[in-house]
Parts: structure tokens; sequence; C-alpha cells
């Protein structure tokens, strides 16, 4: 069985991180499977990746905190790397020849890269099944809606994708529901559950060890993500311990996409504390996160799943430029005692430091259940041993009356 899967990469880690983790989950429970994964992701090169998988690493593509498309390496302008990228995702569909095309979050890609590749496989190999996976959220309801609108993603989705599949549940966020999915539209949706996250290579009592942490010493671990708009989280933190009396002892992982300047500016200040280690990034955050009393995060959908799987009483400052994704994510689960979580608007090291108070008081939070990758694999055995259906050529377009019938 051969899948190929597109992963959206235009700002963090966020995406490839969550794919490839579906990836090596269906490695270790399908047999025979051959993934080739194409991304422009600039972590590719630095992740560990399982045999049975294979990239083709496209040309970077980025957005600014406004959300405006940008080139992050070649000296070209976007729409020349969208146009590359498009005819390099093209070559490689149509010589693999997949039996699944795996989507990641927009249905026809950046800058719509990916419809060219669609239109060959629905005229070429109709029996490549299609599917297009979503994480929990991806933005309020009023902008998704505005924005699917827009693209015509509606009608796009319903023609080219056999299902939509959704790593969430509706008690969080009830997504078709929220984006006023049409009917027919939602009859492709499957909820998965959030993603359960293996544990990290490292033994906790291991890795404290090694970081020169006493067993009955607390210890914070700190993680802005991919960090290319982390600076202010770090620093917010690095500012609250500065006053403590007795500040713990703490781990900061500043992130691969952190400029070069802001790292060095939040070194300086962290060399200035005794009980501050700061890293550029590891490949192995489970071990770190486990081997934590409390941690600090943005709150992104993977740090999230991974802070959920340990139970370990975190912080979350969650980003809110361009989207508001982790900040809807981050108060829901607040609102179920599973986090705590701060608005980056009212960030202050005073808050900071008082919420780091009660979290490392806290116990564990409640367990929550993660079955996203076993539900993401039976998804998968059972649509491709079902025939391909027939094209579909309902009218999905979708007029501000329908949304309110919807």
């Amino acid at each position: 069985m051969k899948l190929m899967v597109y992963s959206h990469d235009a700002f963090g880690l966020g995406n490839i991180r969550r794919m490839l983790a579906i990836c090596q989950y269906l490695l270790k429970t399908l047999p025979k499977v051959s993934i080739l994964v194409v991304s422009g992701s600039p972590a590719l090169h630095s992740l560990r990746l399982p045999e049975g998988l294979d990239y083709i690493k496209l040309p970077c593509l980025g957005r600014d905190t406004s959300g405006r498309l940008t080139v992050k390496y070649l000296k070209s302008l976007p729409e020349d790397v969208v146009r590359l990228r498009s005819h390099l995702i093209l070559t490689a569909a149509a010589h693999f020849q997949p039996d699944l095309l795996l989507v990641d979050k927009k249905p026809e890609g950046l800058r719509n890269e990916l419809r060219e590749t669609l239109g060959y496989l629905s005229r070429h190999c109709p029996q490549t099944r299609r599917v297009l996976l979503l994480r929990d959220i991806l933005d309020t309801s009023e902008a998704t809606i505005q924005q699917w609108t827009k693209n015509n993603h509606y009608q796009i989705t319903q023609e080219q994708y056999d299902q939509v599949w959704v790593v969430g549940t509706r008690e969080i966020f009830d997504l078709p529901k929220e984006y006023r999915f049409p009917l027919p539209l939602r009859h492709k949706v499957r909820f998965c559950g959030y993603i359960n996250r293996e544990l990290g290579q490292m033994a906790r009592p291991v890795l404290r060890q090694q970081l020169g942490v006493q067993p009955e010493e607390p210890l914070v671990v700190v993680t802005p993500g991919g960090g290319g708009d982390g600076y202010a989280m770090v620093k917010a933190y690095l500012d609250a311990i500065a006053s403590h009396p007795s500040p713990p002892q703490t781990v900061i992982i500043s992130g691969p996409e952190m400029s070069t300047q802001e790292h060095q500016t939040l070194s300086d200040q962290a060399n200035a504390c005794p009980t501050v280690q700061m890293l550029a990034f590891t490949d192995d955050l489970m071990s770190y996160l486990s081997a934590a009393d409390a941690v600090v995060a943005m709150g992104g959908y993977n740090t999230t799943c991974e802070l959920l799987t340990l139970r370990k009483p975190a912080i979350l400052i969650p980003r809110i430029c361009p989207v508001q994704e982790q900040w809807i994510r981050a108060q829901r689960l607040a609102q179920r005692g599973l986090v705590q979580a701060i608005h980056p608007q009212r960030l202050t090291s005073q808050r900071l430091l008082a919420a780091l108070q009660v979290a490392l008081r806290s116990p564990p939070p409640p367990s929550f259940r993660l079955d996203g990758l076993p539900c993401i694999a039976e998804l998968t055995e059972a649509l491709l041993r079902s025939p391909a259906p027939l094209p579909t050529t309902l009218n999905l377009t979708v007029c501000p009356a329908q949304l309110e019938m919807a």
C-alpha cells in the first residue's frame, strides 16, 4: 500500500510533527505500507524518520504574523515558488501512484498548489482515495466560514475528497457544526479523537540526572514550539523567575525557528540565572516534558496532545495571530481543568509567576481520551477496502442564506 502525505508547512513545526506521528503509527500497524511525505518544512532533515518513510523536500514558504505568504530562503517571488512546488507535487504523485493521498489542512494546499495534482488523480488515478485531515480547530467560526466560502473550500472538499478526518472530538469543538458544513459534506466527516504521543527515548530520572536536577527539586520546561514567535513568552518567563527568591530548575527549548538575534538575547538573560539551561532544539521533546514537574508552552496542537498524554500541569500562552485556534483550544481545555491558560495580551511576569506557583503545587490533571492514531489506522484500512465512489456533481456553493440554515 502506498500512501502520499502532503503536509502544510507555512508556519511552525506543528503540521509536520502531527503528520509524522500519524505516519509512524501507520507504519507500525499496517503491513507493507510505504509512505512518501511531501513538505517544505525545514525541520524534515533533523527529525528522526522511520523505515518505510521517505520525503520530498519542497522549497520553503512561510507566513509572517499577519498571515502574509513569504519565501523563506530562495530569492524568488512567492508565486514563482508556489508554481515550482506545484510541479514537484504533481510529478511526485504521477510517478508514485499512491493508493491514498492524505492532505493536511488546506483542500487545495498552500495557494492552491495541489489543484493540478487533484485534477490529475481524478482523471488518471480515480482509484486513489483522497482524505483531508483537519486539526480539531482551524480558527474562529466567523473567520473560517468566511475563508471557506471565499475559496470555495466546501464544494472542493465535497468533490475532491472521499472523507474528512478531524483529529479532535465533538465535545471540545464540533467542527462541522461550528463551521456550518453543508449536510452532504458533514456525511464525509469522521471524528478521530486527539492524538496520543509516544513516550520519549529517555527515562525521567535519567534525563533529570543529566540535567543536574535533584529528585526533590522542581523542574520547569518552557517550550514555544517552533519558536518563530516565541520570544515574548520566553522573555516573560525569564522576567518572572528573576523576581523569584528561589527560582526553579528550568530548561528552555527556544525552537529552531527563533531568530538568531532573539535566541542570543534570551540566552544572555538566561545565563544570568544559574538554574536555567537553554537549548535551541530537541528531537525528543517528550523526554523533557516527562522529566518536568510543570510546563510553560505556547499551546499548539502537538504540544497540547503531549501534555495531555503525560498529564502534566501546564500553563498555555497561545498564539492568537494569524489565527485564534490555539486560544480557543486552550480556553476549552482550561474550562475542564486540564490546563491553565493566559491570553498573550494579558501576559505579565507577575501573572505568569502566580500561575507557575499553582502549577508546581498541582496534582496531575484529569485523564483525557486520546485515541486518534488507532482510529486513523482503522479508517485507513476501511477506506482502502471499500470501492471508490462515482464522481460527485453536487452543487455545494455556499451562500449566506444556506449558512443561516445549516
